[in-house]
């Protein structure tokens, strides 16, 4: 049969072609989850910044929904000393507050002339107008406006009374203010300005129609009070609740555009309410922060799909590590087939040579006959030997047959091989040293074919001139320590792990003519049998030393 016949086959084309495809794969997925990190990011970066919008404009709405309304408890009689107190509060509070003006403001049925308004009967006039602001040392101040200021401060005041009057005119007995009404009438938004009149009672608005209406009536004057809030909208304070999407955030003039050159990867906005309509909230991220925050979400899922890849690259690793070993295996093993074969049939060969010999021969000597006899009885002994060796190996292997242990002592075991040794091998330099306590318990037929393999491969693995072997058992606190020590041709380290695997052989040049590679494997199958450890340790060129660790038996002395 053509050796290329017997070749393992190896598919390796398939197996480079899902590796091809699983790297592909994995590209595709790690585009694919980036991609989608990068969209949800930016759709988040649009969805959130209402989130931050409500967090930053809340310190506004309490102020306009809460505190301004305190005015009203006092029912409108606030004097200088009484509003300061309030305006302190307010503007200490509220950073965004920059300026608080205080209309003292008269209502009366006089026909005096003053700035104000005159509706029929009915005139409504400041009597006085204090602006409180901080100084920066963070103290109140009150003054009156100037005059220029005034003027424009009286418009304010026109507006309000305006919408006051125009109010009275559809007050009745069965009037009730609604939350429409209130934020109608006595507030007046405008972008930096919140105007406040204090709410009268419903008593006092009819009061207030009837002196419209009643020319005759005595002449009466009344207190009410009106607050004008300045408001300064970069003054509010930001709450980035979202510090991993937005880079910054910023109070500018709704009309504002960019004044710098960089380019902002995302960008939005939002126009604050009311008062701060003339300002928006603007959200800005540059590139290298929203790669930032990508790359750090996309770790862990980046993690995850590298995992399952090098899963699947190891699940190929391992189909190309089998299928690797079993092509090796495969020549082992069709080596093993070879060497086998040649070990029958070299003593096969001679036993059928010796039979047509001893069949041929008309007359045979008695010095013919006890050659003959040797040859067939050697050849024979070599074919039982190895048919032994291949049974007990298998039997050992299987673990079918138990070791048949008995104590024996040491140097009753050793002597008779090493006194073999030297008859079988009268060219080998050979010493031996036994310092030992306690009797052996072990098989010893077992061993002794350790032994005879060890001893064997001394002899057959070493340089003519280097024919040497030191046989050393000693023990210690756990174990006998039999070492085995030639000056042969070695083992090369890399080789250490393999050296004991069914079918190996070590490449050589004297290891060309027939060896089946069991010896060695033959051994460690025995000592691993009998609860023992094998080692060996080797230096190319120089020699090799293989030990046994046989554990001792029951403490018996000798």
């Amino acid at each position: 049969m053509a050796y290329n016949q017997l070749k393992y086959r190896k598919n390796f084309g398939l197996l480079i072609a899902f590796v091809i495809l699983v790297t592909m794969l994995f590209g595709v997925a790690m585009f694919a989850a980036r991609s989608m990190i990068a969209n949800f990011i930016e759709t988040e970066f649009n969805n959130r910044k209402v989130e931050v919008f409500d967090r930053s404009v809340q310190p506004f709405h309490e102020f306009f929904n809460d505190k301004i309304p305190e005015i009203s408890y006092y029912q409108g009689y606030l004097d200088s000393v009484k509003a300061a107190s309030y305006v302190s509060d307010v503007i200490r509070k509220y950073a965004f507050v920059d300026r608080v003006l205080f209309y003292d403001i008269t209502i009366t049925n006089s026909d005096s002339i003053e700035t104000g308004i005159k509706y029929n009967h009915l005139l409504v006039y400041p009597k006085s107008i204090t602006s409180f602001h901080l100084d920066k040392d963070n103290r109140l101040i009150a003054q009156r406006p100037e005059n220029t200021l005034t003027r424009a401060y009286i418009d304010d005041f026109n507006t309000m009374v305006l919408k006051f009057v125009g109010f009275l005119d559809r007050v009745n007995e069965s009037t009730s203010m609604s939350d429409n009404d209130i934020y109608r009438v006595f507030y007046t938004l405008n972008p930096g300005k919140v105007t406040y009149m204090n709410i009268p009672r419903i008593a006092d608005l009819l009061v207030y129609k009837r002196m419209m209406s009643a020319p005759d009536t005595t002449v009466v004057a009344y207190d009410q009070d009106m607050f004008m809030f300045l408001i300064d909208p970069s003054k509010i304070q930001i709450k980035n609740v979202a510090l991993n999407l937005y880079e910054k955030i910023e109070i500018l003039p709704i009309v504002s555009g960019s004044v710098s050159d960089q380019h902002f990867y995302l960008q939005t906005e939002l126009p604050l309410p009311g008062a701060l309509s003339d300002y928006k909230l603007q959200y800005t991220s540059s590139e290298e922060f929203f790669n930032k925050e990508i790359n750090r979400r996309f770790f862990p899922v980046s993690l995850g799909i590298s995992a399952v890849y090098l899963i699947l690259i190891l699940i190929a690793y391992l189909i190309y590590r089998n299928v690797t070993i079993n092509s090796r295996l495969f020549q082992l093993q069709y080596d093993f087939i070879n060497n086998l074969t040649h070990e029958f049939k070299t003593p096969v060969s001679v036993i059928k040579i010796a039979g047509n010999n001893i069949q041929s021969s008309e007359k045979l000597s008695a010095e013919e006959q006890r050659m003959y006899g040797k040859i067939l009885d050697q050849e024979a002994d070599k074919l039982n030997s190895l048919m032994n060796k291949l049974l007990s190996f298998a039997q050992i292997e299987n673990k079918s047959i138990k070791p048949n242990k008995e104590e024996v002592g040491v140097e009753e075991f050793c002597e008779p091989i090493f006194e073999a040794v030297r008859l079988k091998y009268a060219d080998l330099n050979f010493s031996y040293a036994i310092d030992v306590q306690n009797n052996m318990v072990v098989d010893t037929t077992l061993l002794l074919s350790v032994f005879q393999n060890l001893i064997d491969n001394a002899y057959k693995y070493s340089e003519p001139q280097r024919k040497f072997l030191h046989i050393d058992v000693q023990q210690n606190k756990k174990n006998f320590v039999i070492k085995f020590k030639d000056k042969g041709i070695g083992i090369n380290k890399k080789e250490f792990n393999s050296i004991f695997k069914k079918f190996y052989r070590v490449k050589n040049q004297f290891n060309q003519q027939g060896s089946i590679g069991l010896g060695l494997a033959f051994c460690k199958e025995i000592v691993d049998f009998m609860g023992g450890e094998i080692k060996v340790d080797s230096m190319p060129g120089q020699g090799t030393t293989f030990t046994l660790l046989l554990p001792l038996g029951p403490k018996r002395t000798k």
